[in-house]
């Protein structure tokens, strides 16, 4: 008997997790996928928003600028990869000016400091980013923005609450939950688990999930995203965030800095009817690049390395849904959309303060451990850029990245198993650089087969069912 089980370790579930981990209680994390991370949470902009984004009065607007607050000291802990970056949002004519003021007063509104934020004029704009477009003539200034890997977080969040005694559940579709008294019956496609309270944090799938206890009084509606990332060759082009003013149909497109230096753009915003669509689209792609020369415009699509999607659950309610639903001690924490990356370690909080008020006893782990170290890093100080194949520490396994062995073994070895490429992927980098994995993805199969002990031809690059359609970059 688990006395709280989560739905999805996705960002919001591994958040939870990994709070709920600090306390004396059986927790269970419940994903129907090989690893975390891998439906929204590992396709977004990552970027770390200011609280301005949520309107004031919303759960959005409360929880945002919480969160924001949390990611330096959680980054220090958790070394998943935070960068505070700061960021503009830009304007090129008068109604831009009254949008961007707007900004500015919900700024204000949902807790801003004053000096965090600024209404600024061109010449500050061409010192702060001298590539952007020279039409620009006032932007919104935030200085609390910053960029992370999404699904680094995720990683980290998840291990820190394995290695902290919470149960991890892969490869376990919940097929259907019943409610016996004061006990929810959990059937997974590998076993059927008992708990007293449970968690819905399946993203986009969390109305089916709320369909099964007859609490499904909202609606999700997968929204795609699709996204152009560049090779750190146009890294340059951008050191902040780059916002356009929102207009009547449209947020703009983002042009960005990465937490690991690479210039990326993107999202549109389609609603789709499939929740496994994750292709990438040719018009919306090209769509992506002509709204973004409007920010930045000199950037050279020849440095393209791949385009990819992922897919927001945006609800029939106009803010975050986090509640107890009609069946009691089951909570719903749904319709996370943007900023929900952003928010997810307040987003935490929130709901255990929601299963202190409705009755779980909460009882401090003295021996909890906050820390989870990075994947190792040439841990070698003589190591100079030689190879030698004989020592993992010096043993190249991606040239674009220099991603050694040892830290392949490395991620191998941490606590949430993984077994393919794109796993390895998410903690290392690997496969990521300018030549899309030709060099390394044979060589890490060969060090997953020799350190799982299984045959090479049985390592997959990705086991999700849905394998996405994606735009050559070459056809750009």
């Amino acid at each position: 008997m688990y006395d709280v089980s989560i739905i999805g370790a996705g960002v919001i579930g591994s958040a939870i997790a990994r709070e709920l981990s600090k306390y004396k209680l059986d927790i269970a994390l419940i994903e129907k996928e090989s690893d975390v991370s891998t439906g929204t949470s590992k396709a977004n902009t990552g970027i770390v928003h200011g609280g301005y984004v949520g309107k004031a009065g919303t759960l959005k607007g409360e929880l945002c600028i919480k969160g924001n607050k949390l990611y330096k000291k959680l980054n220090e802990e958790l070394n998943f990869g935070y960068k505070k970056t700061e960021g503009l949002v830009l304007g090129f004519n008068k109604e831009d000016e009254k949008e961007l003021q707007k900004i500015y007063d919900n700024a204000l509104k949902v807790g801003h400091p004053k000096e965090d934020i600024e209404i600024i004029n061109k010449e500050k704009i061409l010192k702060i980013e001298p590539h952007v477009n020279k039409d620009v003539t006032i932007a919104f200034y935030c200085k609390s923005i910053g960029v992370t890997s999404p699904f680094g977080l995720t990683i980290a969040l998840a291990e820190n609450a394995v290695d902290n005694g919470l149960d991890l559940m892969l490869e376990s579709e919940v097929l259907d939950i019943k409610k016996d008294k004061n006990t929810f019956i959990i059937k997974t496609s590998k076993k059927t688990i008992k708990s007293k309270y449970v968690i819905n944090a399946a993203g986009i799938y969390s109305d089916k999930i709320a369909s099964m206890v007859n609490t499904d009084d909202f609606t999700i509606t997968p929204m795609r995203g699709e996204y152009i990332i560049f090779s750190k060759d146009e890294g340059h082009l951008v050191k902040t965030v780059l916002f356009q003013t929102p207009q009547k149909n449209t947020k703009g497109v983002v042009a960005t800095t990465t937490v690991y230096g690479n210039f990326m753009i993107g999202p549109n915003a389609e609603e789709v009817d499939k929740k496994e669509n994750v292709n990438t689209t040719l018009k919306e792609i090209n769509y992506i690049i002509k709204q973004a020369r409007k920010s930045i415009p000199d950037f050279n699509t020849d440095q393209i390395l791949k385009t990819f999607a992922g897919l927001r659950a945006k609800s029939n309610k106009d803010d975050f849904i986090i509640e107890e639903s009609k069946v009691k001690n089951f909570i719903n924490v749904a319709g996370i959309d943007s900023p929900g990356l952003t928010s997810a370690p307040a987003i935490a909080n929130y709901v255990i303060e929601i299963l202190k008020n409705i009755g779980l006893e909460f009882k401090d782990k003295k021996n909890f451990n906050p820390n989870r170290p990075a994947i190792i890093v040439h841990k070698d100080d003589s190591f100079a850029g030689e190879i030698d194949h004989d020592d993992p520490r010096k043993n190249i396994i991606c040239r674009c990245q220099t991603v050694t062995e040892a830290e392949i073994i490395d991620a191998l070895n941490r606590s949430i198993p993984i077994k393919t490429t794109d796993a390895i992927k998410r903690r290392t980098r690997a496969k990521t650089g300018k030549c899309q994995a030709t060099f390394c993805e044979s060589r890490i199969k060969k060090i997953i087969s020799r350190e799982l002990n299984i045959p090479i031809d049985k390592v997959k690059n990705r086991d999700e069912k849905n394998k996405p359609k994606r735009i050559d970059p070459n056809k750009i």
